[in-house]
């Protein structure tokens, strides 16, 4: 592991000498693809730097002990100095095991995410839109760039179904374990008897792929037109502007009638076509290695039931982790960093204990 570290650590300071070279600034893709490389080391050899200087101060106080020939408080003060550093050493190493972990390689990407309605008909809308909205101050608060793709709305101010995009450095790497089955409990408007409720609804997360990720022959694609549709009658088109794209290959279908410009619906139903193409191409790879998929906290599984949010009990709770939350309408302010830790780090926990099997 240390010899790994000195290597990158070398890696990295020959890196800052070519970020500094004239002719490397002038090549955008050479500097750009040397600066992701760069930020990606950053955080392990700052973690390894203080490794260093915690065990070098540790060394110092273990051989001035070993010497013996200081008076008590003088000795006191060395002690305190070597179990500090011993506890430094042993704090940081954990933290380079974490961060030598294998990177997601879709972490620093953009996602596209898909909500759509379950069980439960009008409620399951509505919920829809109270994860959309959840979602959507989250971005905000990151300051990150949202775009409705696609949308389905209802009378009651729900949706059957909603896609859109969130452009953010580690959007991926967030909102990567939401894909699954959302489950609320509460009262619905509807509901005269005050009676509870339980509804669902889907969510499902891919990470945007770029042109180059995926190559698509335009020859497997049929492409369909017709006229948007709203509810109640609202932002219904008299021209044929929404747009349907069917990979042939798969039978994969993708709408978008979101813009008015049925140019701008082909390009935003292209860019969900590719993604989803791209999630399906890793799931492929996935499934080849299915037992460390199900040793880490799930990231993909648009069937699983991963979380309730009980209204009446103010409760949510994540149930591949175990985690209970008593401030339901703090995390659907969109509030939702605590959730996101606690998912990340069970899900190195069980990477490091498959590491050590």
């Amino acid at each position: 592991m240390f010899e790994k570290l000195k290597l990158l650590e070398e890696r990295y300071e020959e890196i800052s000498e070519k970020l500094m070279d004239p002719d490397i600034i002038n090549d955008n893709d050479q500097y750009k693809n040397l600066m992701k490389e760069y930020k990606n080391l950053t955080p392990i050899v700052e973690k390894f730097r203080e490794y260093k200087a915690a065990k070098e101060s540790f060394d110092e106080a273990k051989e001035l002990l070993d010497n013996g020939g200081m008076d008590k408080d003088f000795k006191e003060m060395v002690q305190m100095e070597y179990e500090e550093n011993r506890e430094k050493m042993d704090s940081f190493f954990e933290g380079l095991k974490i961060l030598l972990l294998p990177k997601d390689p879709n972490d620093d990407r953009n996602v596209i995410i898909e909500i759509r309605g379950g069980a439960g008909g009008e409620e399951a809308s509505l919920f829809a839109n109270s994860l959309y909205r959840m979602y959507s101050m989250y971005a905000e608060a990151k300051g990150w760039k949202m775009e409705v793709l696609n949308a389905n709305e209802t009378e009651l101010g729900g949706f059957k179904e909603i896609s859109f995009s969130i452009d953010g450095d580690g959007a991926y790497s967030r909102f990567k374990y939401e894909s699954g089955v959302h489950r609320v409990q509460r009262v619905p408007e509807t509901e005269s008897q005050g009676r509870v409720h339980t509804s669902t609804v889907t969510v499902a997360v891919l990470p945007e792929a770029d042109d180059v990720d995926v190559e698509i022959n335009p020859t497997d694609l049929k492409i369909d037109v017709f006229r948007a549709s709203g509810a109640g009658g609202q932002h219904i088109n008299k021209t044929e502007s929404a747009v349907r794209i069917t990979y042939l290959p798969t039978n994969l279908v993708v709408e978008c009638q979101d813009e008015r410009s049925q140019y701008k619906n082909k390009d935003k139903a292209m860019k969900v076509l590719r993604s989803r193409i791209l999630e399906d191409m890793q799931k492929k790879q996935d499934d080849k290695i299915a037992s460390q998929r199900r040793s880490q906290v799930g990231t993909g599984d648009r069937s699983e039931r991963i979380r309730t949010y009980n209204y009446p009990e103010g409760r949510l709770s994540d149930h591949r982790i175990g985690l209970t939350i008593y401030r339901l309408e703090y995390i659907l302010n969109g509030n939702l960093d605590e959730v996101f830790d606690a998912l990340a780090t069970a899900d190195q926990a069980a990477k490091l204990s498959m590491q050590e099997e």
